[in-house]
Formats: structure tokens, C-alpha cells, sequence
């Protein structure tokens, strides 16, 4: 019986985990990436305990995969360096069963890619459509012949092509008010044990380490859409010099990258949810289903529950067709969107609520939510990301 095949748009972190679940169910899958090649710069990523069980689900163990580091603190922290609020992550792990971890982004989709059989990843090869008219899709890409698929998953990110064709309806992406940088930077001397985040008045800065020594940087401030000024190095020099410590140390080795190594752009989620994570045979992940602020560090953490989900649900690629006629792809997708949608939005809205907070610029409210931050207990705090980080179940 020949295997069941999917088409996964998109070798981003999603992208790849849903390919790897889904080989791991015996379906035959091929990736399209647009980007010509594999990234081998960018930013971190946190992978929260969330999505530490959702990997496990498929057997992948990241921090071994990749050596994800775990450090001593996280915490949040005011612009002239008092501590708002900090917890020991060997008192997360307790909570959670594992601690989170800090991997770098380029690292982890090349271990995620590796365990693939050769040739399933296809780069330069960007979908340009899906036709579901018949029931049975076929892939158009700018590359090479059609594809025909018995799935495709989209995974073609924030600006997903798929999503604005197949739901025109929509209203597309929403401005978050607020412009973000992101590096990763070389200071295994500076010896930071702590990953967090400082808040100022319309501007934030996070520090998160890695385990080979270096240290992935994010900051970001409110500002228009589409605002520029020049050198990203010396915007952040400007922005954030002046805060408390390691902050300058660590721009000092911003200073040192190539301009282009500086990541810059606009934050934007999805403005609404999609009426369904699905329609035909097309399933949406991670980005490209619920777009979401980085604030609570759960977009890639959702897009791997996500994925994880989704072949869990599907019949096994070598499986037999469902009983009189029945389409067991359809019958999954129907579900996946039943188990994913209102976790999925839950988080987006949430995650803008935070954003808004990290955001304010007025001296009062900034010292109120200084303030309000700084007196709520760490076990207070913690039981209002237990539904978060305790939240990934596999369905049925």
C-alpha cells in the first residue's frame, strides 16, 4: 500500500516538527522552503516546558539535540537594574517537570531537519498555491512540477500566502505598536546567569544565554509601523546604553556584528482567529495560523504543540483508507481545529495584553505596574502560566 503524502509549506521551526511527527507516523513528506538554504543566523528561542513535553511526545530530547542551556534565574527587571520579580528555575522544574530551555534558533532547525530522510527538505522552492478543488490537493510550486498530496500543512509563516488565498475574508495581521531588534552575540566572559527581561517606559530589553557561550538579544520600543533610523547598532546604543548592567557590555559586542546580523522588525499577531485551523485537506500551524506577540515567549513553543497535535490526530501514513468511503484526513483536520483553536487564541490574546503592559510610557503608570509586578508572589505569579506551560495534552 503506498504511503500517505504531505506537503508541509514552510521549514521554519513548525514547519519541520510537523514533518518529523508526521514521518515519525509512517507518511511519506516533503518540505518547501522558499529560502534557498538552511539560516545559519538569526536569534534564540525559548522552548518552554510546553513544548519540551510535545517534543518528548516525538521523541526528540532538545536540550540534548542541541545542548539548550538552563540558567539560574529568570526574571524581570527595572531599567536601572532592581529586580521586579525572579525565580530560580530549579523551582520550575519542580512546578513543571522540566526546566525551560534556550536554544539557538538555526542549531534547532538543523537538528529537526536532520532527522528527516535526505532529500525531504527542498529549498528554493516556494509554494505559489494549493488547489483542494477535488478533494485530493495538489501543490503548485515556483520551483519544479506539481505535487500531489493526500495533506498540506501551512507553515509559511506571519504573512501566510495560504492563509490570505484560502481565507479572504480575513482581516489579516494587526500592529502591535512596537518595533523589535534581535541578535545573538559572543560573551562567554561576561558570565550572566540570568535570562531576563528589563522594563523601561515604552521600551524592553531581554538578555537570554545560550549554551555555547553566546547570548541571544532582544529589545523592543514603541514606535510607527515601518519607522527606520539607520544603523540598528546604533539605535540600540541609544535606546538602551544608558541602562543598568550588562546591558551596555553586551551592546558592546552588538557593536561588533555586521549591521545585517542585527534582526529588526515590526511586531504584528493576527488580528482575529481564523474561523478554522483547517479547511479541505489544508491544515494552518504555528504563525501562519494564529500569528501571536512574542511576549510570553510561546509562538515557536505553539507551533510545535501544534504540530505535534496535528499528526497525533491523522491516521498513519501507511494506514488502511477509513471504512465505507470515510475520509479519515478530513475527520482529523475537523478535530486538530476542535483541539487547537481556542488554546491557540487564548494564548494571542493574552500575549498582546502582556505586550501592552511592557509597553506603557507614562512615570505613573509605569510605577504602578512596577509596583504591582513587584509585589505579587513568585507562587501567585506562577499559577497564571500553569495553564500554559501544564496546557500541552495530546487528544483522546
Amino acid at each position: 500500500m503506498p504511503k500517505r503524502h504531505a506537503v508541509v509549506a514552510g521549514a521554519g521551526i513548525g514547519g519541520l516538527t510537523a514533518a518529523l511527527a508526521l514521518h515519525h507516523r509512517g507518511w511519506r513528506v516533503t518540505v518547501c522552503e522558499r529560502a534557498p538554504e538552511p539560516p545559519v543566523t538569526g536569534a534564540g528561542i525559548g522552548l518552554a516546558p510546553n513544548a519540551l513535553r510535545a517534543l518528548d511526545a516525538i521523541g526528540v530530547d532538545a536540550a540534548y539535540a542541541v545542548g539548550g542551556a538552563v540558567p539560574r534565574w529568570m526574571g524581570v527587571r527595572r531599567s536601572a537594574g532592581q529586580w521586579l520579580t525572579r525565580t530560580e528555575t530549579a523551582y520550575l522544574a519542580s512546578r513543571y517537570g522540566v526546566p525551560p530551555i534556550a536554544v539557538p534558533r538555526p542549531a534547532f532547525t538543523a537538528a529537526l531537519a536532520a532527522g528527516l530522510p535526505r532529500g525531504t527538505v527542498r529549498y528554493g522552492t516556494a509554494v505559489t498555491g494549493v488547489d483542494d478543488g477535488d478533494g485530493r490537493p495538489t501543490v503548485r510550486t515556483a520551483a519544479g512540477p506539481d505535487l500531489p498530496a493526500d495533506l498540506v500543512v501551512a507553515a509559511d509563516g506571519i504573512r501566510s500566502p495560504l492563509r490570505r488565498a484560502h481565507f479572504p475574508a480575513h482581516p489579516g495581521l494587526h500592529y502591535l505598536g512596537e518595533t523589535a531588534w534581535r541578535a545573538l552575540v559572543d560573551a562567554p566572559d561576561l558570565r550572566i546567569p540570568a535570562m531576563s527581561e528589563t522594563w523601561g517606559r515604552g521600551a524592553r530589553f531581554g538578555v537570554t544565554p545560550l549554551s555555547d557561550g553566546r547570548f541571544y538579544l532582544y529589545a523592543t520600543a514603541v514606535l510607527p509601523a515601518g519607522a527606520r533610523s539607520g544603523d540598528p547598532r546604533a539605535e540600540l546604543r541609544r535606546r538602551f546604553g544608558s541602562w543598568h548592567d550588562p546591558i551596555p557590555a553586551l551592546l558592546d559586542r552588538v557593536g561588533r556584528l555586521d549591521p545585517a546580523e542585527v534582526l529588526r522588525n515590526d511586531l504584528y499577531d493576527l488580528a482575529a482567529p481564523l474561523p478554522a485551523l483547517h479547511r479541505g485537506r489544508i491544515a494552518w500551524i504555528g504563525d501562519a495560523a494564529h500569528a501571536m506577540a512574542p511576549n510570553l515567549g510561546q509562538g515557536g513553543c505553539q507551533a510545535i504543540e501544534d504540530a505535534v497535535v496535528l499528526a497525533h490526530l491523522l491516521p498513519r501514513g501507511d494506514g488502511p483508507a477509513g471504512p465505507d468511503g470515510a475520509d479519515p484526513v478530513r475527520a482529523a483536520l475537523a478535530a486538530y481545529t476542535v483541539a487547537r483553536r481556542d488554546r491557540t487564541d487564548a494564548v494571542r490574546v493574552r500575549a498582546r495584553r502582556v505586550g501592552r503592559l511592557g509597553a506603557l510610557r507614562g512615570p505613573l503608570t509605569t510605577a504602578a505596574r512596577d509596583l504591582a509586578v513587584r509585589a505579587t508572589p513568585t507562587r501567585l505569579a506562577l499559577r497564571g502560566m500553569d495553564d500554559l506551560f501544564n496546557g500541552f495534552r495530546l487528544p483522546g
